[in-house]
């Protein structure tokens, strides 16, 4: 049950990470190549589809790798496991606090009503991005490595 639990848990955050780095360098790229009214409509619809769909996914990643990390203390590999849960937490406190209150103004923007800074916004999302998928990035690491 343990193997499964951890091959479950691995592939869901492989899966957020492959997404998450998709978005930041292939899709913010494409969007960011659009015509200016373009590419903020997009930069919305993106914010209003992934924004429902993320906050799940991440504290379902949390949450699988701590009942990993629970299920599989007197294993090896659980002190990965705890350095992949709290890198995890870092990536929630992270969306919380910085990412999520620009992605809730952004979604709702139009070009009728789109405030000047627009831009300057999403590139102080688009930065704190970076920060995040390197972060979850790492958790990822950690947890494949303590399959092996």
């Amino acid at each position: 049950m343990l193997n499964a639990l951890q091959v479950f848990t691995t592939v869901i955050v492989g899966l957020m990470v492959g997404v998450e780095f998709s978005v930041l360098f292939v899709v913010n790229r494409i969007l960011n190549a659009l015509p200016e009214d373009s590419a903020q409509l997009g930069h919305a619809h993106g914010g209003r589809m992934l924004g429902a769909l993320m906050p799940f996914w991440y504290i379902g990643s949390l949450l699988l790798s701590a009942v990993w990390a629970a299920a599989g203390w007197h294993h090896d590999g659980a002190g990965l496991v705890v350095t992949a849960v709290v890198l995890l937490i870092v990536s929630v406190v992270m969306s919380v606090l910085l990412l999520v209150p620009i992605n809730n103004r952004g979604k709702n923007w139009t070009p009728e009503n789109r405030p000047v800074d627009w831009k300057e916004q999403l590139d102080r999302w688009t930065r704190y991005h970076y920060v995040r998928v390197a972060v979850i990035i790492a958790a990822f690491a950690f947890l494949v490595s303590a399959l092996v």
